[in-house]
């Protein structure tokens, strides 16, 4: 159910998508590392601030709240109101750094990808053939790992230069930036504003179907077994090998370049291969890495390389699910999207929990766990999930 396109124009449109992604990831991403910078910059206890990242992963279950704006008002209209969102949020800390506007930024940078992500990924599905999806989708993940390995480092030489807020305005005008380039070159589309969300073809579609419901528990699958380890590997790590923080910041640039890497990989085979197939294999790779990962021990070289595996076989399975799960419900795609958006969020706010009362009986126990549940999701891809080929 894909609509006619004009490949030159739409190939500006994957290029404005990265473009603002990065953006967008940049903001959502930078956090983590800065922690530090914005707690001593606040004068407040870095604990204040992990609280508000825990409630912003927990907000990711209320995504399809957010997600259905692309079906009801457009997918163009619902990019925007994203983008714009983000940007006034931005600027605002800019102008008036503090406590509150930073945590208010945090959150509705959040909700800003709630109805950003769905929307465009609505729209790429919508006007590209179910059999080339998985190319188109990978190339605009790349706005995923292009902020860890552009937007972040570039973040940090500001904030090293001058003030923890000084890196917010010039954020901010590239949302405006990037929120105007969409504008011009995404075509004007209507939404459904009579669609009831609540009606057969939303929410009840969703929950009626034994297919959907197994995509979706992919998702929550996958983000519970990485989350699960990706919230204790640092202690490990500097348990294991004392390590210091600049080695530990070694090993995000390793995640970042296995996330590159695995994006790659979607965008080469999985088209190629099939998506369910695809999924079965990054499953069944990702459980062996997240199984040798504890006993990876030797040398800290040899560590990093087992954690290389883990995330490039978490970004091809996770990408993966992306191109099967758009075409599952095609008059609802933005709901749809939006609700694995939820379905992830659900996993890693459970993987974050399990992972640390794991680690007190050891990290071993930890990969334990990820393994098996990558074994329960091979299970529900061979068994439960369908594609729908014409999506």
């Amino acid at each position: 159910m894909t609509q006619p396109n004009n490949h030159q124009r739409f190939r500006f449109q994957l290029v404005a998508a990265v473009i603002a992604r990065i953006v967008l990831n940049t903001a959502h991403r930078m956090i983590y590392p800065f922690l530090p910078a914005f707690s001593r910059g606040l004068n407040v206890p870095i604990e204040s601030l992990t609280a508000i990242l825990s409630l912003r992963g927990g907000l990711g279950i209320i995504a399809p709240l957010f997600g259905s704006i692309s079906d009801r008002w457009g997918r163009r209209h619902a990019m925007l109101i994203g983008l714009g969102v983000f940007s006034v949020s931005w600027l605002v800390v800019g102008l008036f750094p503090g406590y509150l506007t930073l945590v208010a930024a945090i959150l509705m940078t959040t909700i800003a990808k709630f109805i950003f992500d769905p929307a465009w990924q609505a729209h790429l599905s919508d006007r590209t053939p179910y059999s080339q999806r998985g190319l188109v989708i990978a190339l605009t993940e790349l706005g995923w790992s292009g902020s860890v390995l552009v937007g972040v480092p570039l973040v940090g030489l500001i904030i090293d230069r001058t003030v923890w807020h000084s890196a917010f305005t010039p954020i901010a005008i590239a949302g405006f930036i990037a929120g105007l380039g969409m504008w011009l070159i995404i075509p004007h589309d209507k939404g459904m504003a009579h669609k009831n969300i609540f009606s057969d073809g939303g929410w009840k579609a969703i929950i009626k179907s034994p297919a959907v419901l197994g995509a979706l528990s992919i998702g929550f699958l996958i983000s519970f077994s990485n989350e699960n380890l990706n919230s204790v590997y640092g202690i490990w790590m500097e348990d294991t090998f004392k390590v210091s923080v600049v080695q530990l910041g070694l090993s995000a640039m390793v995640i970042a370049a296995s996330e590159l890497i695995g994006e790659g990989l979607v965008a080469g085979f999985v088209d190629r291969l099939g998506k369910k197939k695809s999924i079965a294999i990054g499953l069944a790779l990702s459980g062996i890495a997240n199984i040798i990962l504890p006993f990876a021990t030797s040398n800290i070289a040899i560590a990093l390389v087992a954690i290389f595996f883990v995330y490039i076989t978490f970004e091809f399975t996770i990408v993966s699910t992306l191109p099967l799960v758009s075409g599952l419900l095609p008059k609802s795609r933005g709901l749809m999207m939006s609700f694995n958006v939820a379905s992830h969020s659900a996993g890693r706010m459970f993987g974050a929990l399990l992972g640390t009362v794991l680690l007190r009986y050891g990290f071993f126990w930890n990969g334990v766990l990820s393994t098996a549940l990558n074994v329960i999701g091979i299970m529900i891809v061979v068994w439960v999930v369908k594609e729908n080929l014409e999506g």
